[in-house]
């Protein structure tokens, strides 16, 4: 991941685009400011925010023990032009490898394989290693690669968007998920609820457990990706009608040290800081160390299901809470390939459960036998290779 600048949300507006990535719907932006939150990203959608925070209350479709098979509000499409007999050649673009989630998340989708491979006879895996242009040359490279189904995590929203429309006019059925692009033409697009539901869970959590009118600091990865957008467009919806302080929104890389460093400059800065919102949670155990090397108090404080966080959330009994973005849906893709290629309908776009970790539930998903970088939510216990692929 190339190294990004902190910087705050005004500059972060100039490189967002006029449409969000999670649908085809289109965008609109809002110049409405809050305390600190600057103007609201032109990712943001108020009709696809409604549609996401009305979804964490549905109750899905599917297997009761299987979510990365369930639907939320499913819309079936057909998909009986693709049908094709098997085995089959499965081949997936990947964004990039570049952090725990990713990592985890491809292990489960690898196992998916292992455990369909009467039916998949070639999984081709490309890694875009975080670049625009790589990913789309691997795109068209695989197009002249005999693949019966093409399976895309888009690196960037907008940027990718040609590329992913080249694939489906070649005739591939194409999935999408993780993040989106601005084309209505894949066959569907697999995630969670979403940026908005992560956003809203974690904002609104922080705003309510700290001081009124105290001090936030919100930790972002990067610009430009549609489920980040929506997450902090989200948390500025909340954290502008709590009327909170936010006094930084800053970028982290994802780096543990530069998340350290950001948070001890705002705790010399002001002295107390009483919240801590991320898009993100993979450096919320750096964010929680940097009060303890301080030696002032955790705030209130969002992460996500990664172990380490938990962990130390559980041993140091923090006010926190963990929305989060299942590493399940790595295999629902897998299992919509198969789908299409049968003729079977798929809903599109599928939306898959996001459960929220909170502390009368915390226990149920501590696993002190896996690493601490591994994800509660992977849905893989039942997979090939468990636990010791996830090792």
């Amino acid at each position: 991941m190339a190294a990004l600048a902190a910087v705050t949300l005004l500059s972060l507006t100039a490189c967002a685009t006029d449409e969000p990535g999670a649908g085809p719907s289109g965008g609109s932006s809002s110049s409405a400011a809050g305390s600190g939150t600057g103007e609201q990203s032109k990712f943001f959608v108020q009709a696809d925010y409604d549609a996401e925070l009305a979804l964490l209350g549905a109750t899905p479709t599917g297997p009761a023990d299987k979510p990365w098979e369930q639907m939320l509000n499913p819309t079936m499409v057909d998909t009986a032009k693709f049908k094709k007999a098997g085995p089959h050649k499965i081949c997936f673009s990947n964004a990039a490898l570049n952090n725990p989630w990713r990592q985890v998340g491809f292990k489960t989708m690898q196992a998916e394989v292992e455990a369909q491979k009467s039916r998949i006879k070639e999984f081709v895996h490309v890694d875009a290693e975080g670049k625009d242009q790589k990913q789309i040359a691997d795109i068209n490279d695989l197009l002249g690669k005999g693949c019966d189904a093409l399976i895309v995590s888009p690196n960037t929203t907008a940027t990718l968007t040609p590329a992913v429309e080249a694939a489906c006019q070649a005739g591939l059925p194409v999935v999408v998920f993780d993040r989106g692009v601005n084309t209505k033409c894949p066959v569907t697009f697999i995630n969670p609820i979403g940026g908005y539901g992560f956003g809203h869970a974690g904002a609104e959590f922080v705003s309510q457990k700290m001081k009124p009118g105290g001090k936030v600091l919100a930790l972002r990865i990067l610009p430009g990706v549609d489920v980040l957008e929506t997450r902090w467009s989200a948390a500025k919806v909340a954290f502008d009608k709590a009327k909170v302080d936010v006094v930084g929104v800053e970028f982290t890389d994802g780096d543990p040290a530069k998340t350290k460093k950001i948070v001890d400059d705002y705790i010399q800065r002001y002295g107390t800081i009483d919240g801590v919102w991320m898009d993100a949670g993979a450096v919320a155990v750096a964010a929680v160390e940097a009060f303890q090397d301080a030696g002032k108090p955790v705030p209130p404080i969002n992460g996500e299901d990664q172990l380490d966080f938990l962990k130390v959330w559980k041993d140091k009994n923090l006010t926190a809470i963990a929305p989060t973005y299942p590493t399940y849906q790595w295999r629902t893709p897998i299992i919509a390939a198969l789908r299409i290629l049968d003729g079977q309908q798929v809903s599109s776009p599928w939306k898959l459960p996001q459960p929220t970790i909170t502390q009368d539930n915390l226990d149920r998903y501590l696993d002190p036998a896996m690493p601490p970088l591994h994800y509660a939510m992977c849905g893989c216990t039942d997979l090939p290779g468990y636990p010791q692929r996830w090792k």
